[in-house]
């Protein structure tokens, strides 16, 4: 680089040109040094990060957690109109990744299966303005939203396996692709067989106390059960049922005290 500026300053009387002259040449001249050679973006020189902190959940089986990029795009290419993007790649698709060229050909999380990569978390650079303050914890979770469509551009689903994933920033505008950030380390989702390890192996005074209880419980359901069914043959036992072909006669009598006297001189 300081090579092309003193290249700059002995061209510059050579061609008859002016001081200020010049020091456009030399503007001219970083801005090229900023931009990629064949791709026609600034390259940010940011590697995106693993939040620091210790957060439940910085690391699950579909999310991970990463710092935001604050203060990284204050570039005078970049507008405040201008939208930031988190790419999402496999870390074998990062090398076939290409910039969408207009906002219409954002691929959505559903096209991941095919591409590999796919954009996400829109946001303008007023969001990533300024350092963190200490009371405040600034994270992007991605693939946190269960309730958007995978077929949306833009949307944050969960993340489809374990990885390894890596991101990168990308920022667009209406007429294409603006500026962009290297691309992050590899980041590998928790899996079922480490959640398990997690936990740990039952100690022996563990696995006693659970068969005991196991034991108890069985000894303690058969009870019921005996008593259940003593209790019910007890109460058949001592019910007398009546069907139809039982029968009982009732022998008629009268006695003397229901009929009176006859009166005297009756016929």
């Amino acid at each position: 680089m300081d090579r092309q500026m003193d290249n700059s300053w002995r061209l510059g009387p050579a061609m008859g040109l002016s001081a200020g002259q010049c020091q456009l040449l030399m503007s001219l001249l970083l801005l090229l040094s900023r931009v990629q050679p064949g791709t026609g973006m600034e390259h940010i020189h940011y590697v995106p990060q693993l939040s620091k902190d210790t957060l439940a959940g910085r690391l699950t089986q579909s999310t991970f957690t990463l710092e935001q990029p604050l203060g990284q795009f204050n570039s005078h290419n970049i507008s405040d109109m201008d939208t930031i993007w988190l790419v999402v790649a496999l870390s074998n698709a990062t090398q076939s990744f290409t910039a969408p060229q207009t906002n219409q050909d954002i691929p959505a999380p559903a096209s991941f299966s095919q591409r590999g990569y796919y954009l996400t978390m829109g946001a303008s650079r007023a969001l990533y303005q300024g350092s963190q303050a200490s009371s405040q914890l600034r994270v992007l979770r991605v693939g946190n939203d269960t309730h958007c469509q995978p077929t949306k551009p833009g949307c944050n689903h969960p993340l489809p396996g374990p990885g390894p994933y890596r991101v990168k920033f990308l920022v667009m505008n209406e007429k294409g692709p603006v500026a962009e950030t290297d691309w992050s380390n590899a980041t590998r989702l928790q899996q079922a067989q480490e959640l398990r390890a997690v936990r740990g192996p039952r100690s022996p005074g563990t696995v006693v106390i659970i068969a005991i209880l196991s034991v108890l419980l069985a000894l303690l359901l058969t009870a019921l059960l005996a008593v259940l069914i003593y209790t019910c043959f007890n109460s058949c036992r001592s019910t007398s049922l009546s069907g139809p072909e039982k029968t009982e006669s009732v022998r008629r009598y009268t006695t003397h005290l229901t009929f009176s006297t006859p009166a005297e001189g009756s016929s």
